[in-house]
């Protein structure tokens, strides 16, 4: 880039710093961008770089494809019912110790090596969950989700805290129920359930799509906005369909409670962050009300 390409880039970012100066976003952070280590890299800078700002970043992480292999090293198949993991007691095991032994605690340090702050946060400290009961036939046999939940209920005064201190919190996607007993929960409900906590201006997923695509396999399909009741439109046209369904209706519902507006980006795009929220022109879909 030349140095007047440079320089206008800065200027085209700077009516979006002056506007969300000082308020909250909660991004899901999960698939290609925590795979590939040159995004990550990328990615995580651009964490600490709304942070410099003085936007509020918020990570929920996930962690499936780490999970799927200490589950296969453990000589466990993976197995899913309407996108979410079958997690019997000794899966559910490997999901809390993948996820805050391993992964939380490396997005945290990178973070901090970049010139952030970062504090991590297991999910247990955060999301009160219920048992979600649903089953399914698979592989020819009835199947529990196990030891799976939602969350119906957010802990977020250290959140807040961590926040209120310049430190982007770093948490992951499992819970605990009021008796104690720990739940996996889909990265994607967690994010939404704390996002409609914080009032969120943005709750922004991180994908391994570009977005709402009209043709996963035609680039030029991706839908740039949609309103809520297109999404439901979509959903039944089945242009959504698969795991992008959770994803859009918890979506949806915080809309509802609050946040200000949803983007789904790509994560195989270096610097997707600051390429969405900086942009004129953006790089996912966003949905609003």
């Amino acid at each position: 880039m030349t140095p007047e390409a440079r320089s206008e880039a800065l200027i085209e970012a700077l009516p979006y710093i002056q506007e969300y100066r000082g308020q909250t976003f909660v991004i899901k952070y999960g698939g290609a961008a925590m795979e590939d280590e040159h995004i990550v890299e990328k990615f995580l800078r651009d964490v600490v770089f709304l942070e410099a700002v003085g936007i509020n970043p918020v990570l929920v992480h996930g962690g499936g494809k780490a999970i799927t292999q200490r589950m296969k090293d453990a000589g466990l198949a993976a197995r899913f019912i309407d996108g979410l993991r079958v997690t019997d007691a000794t899966a559910i095991r490997i999901v809390e110790g993948t996820l805050d032994g391993e992964i939380n605690p490396a997005i945290v340090s990178s973070i901090n090596e970049f010139g952030g702050r970062a504090k991590g946060f297991s999910g247990k400290e955060v999301f009160i969950a219920r048992k979600l009961a649903r089953e399914a036939v698979v592989d020819g046999q009835k199947v529990g989700l196990g030891f799976v939940g939602e969350a119906e209920g957010v802990v977020a005064e250290g959140v807040r805290a961590a926040v209120g201190s310049e430190v982007v919190p770093v948490i992951s996607p499992i819970g605990a129920t009021r008796e104690g007993q720990v739940l996996n929960i889909n990265a994607d409900i967690a994010a939404a359930a704390l996002a409609a906590e914080l009032k969120a201006a943005k709750l922004i997923y991180v994908t391994d799509v570009r977005g709402i695509m009209r043709d996963a396999s035609v680039a030029e399909s991706l839908i740039p906005s949609v309103t809520v009741k297109q999404v439901g439109d979509l959903i039944k046209s089945k242009i959504i369909g698969g795991g992008m369904i959770p994803k859009v209706q918890s979506a949806t519902e915080a809309l509802g409670k609050g946040v200000g507006k949803i983007h789904l980006i790509g994560g195989g795009i270096q610097h997707c962050l600051l390429l969405e929220i900086f942009t004129n022109a953006g790089i996912g879909t966003e949905i609003v009300p």
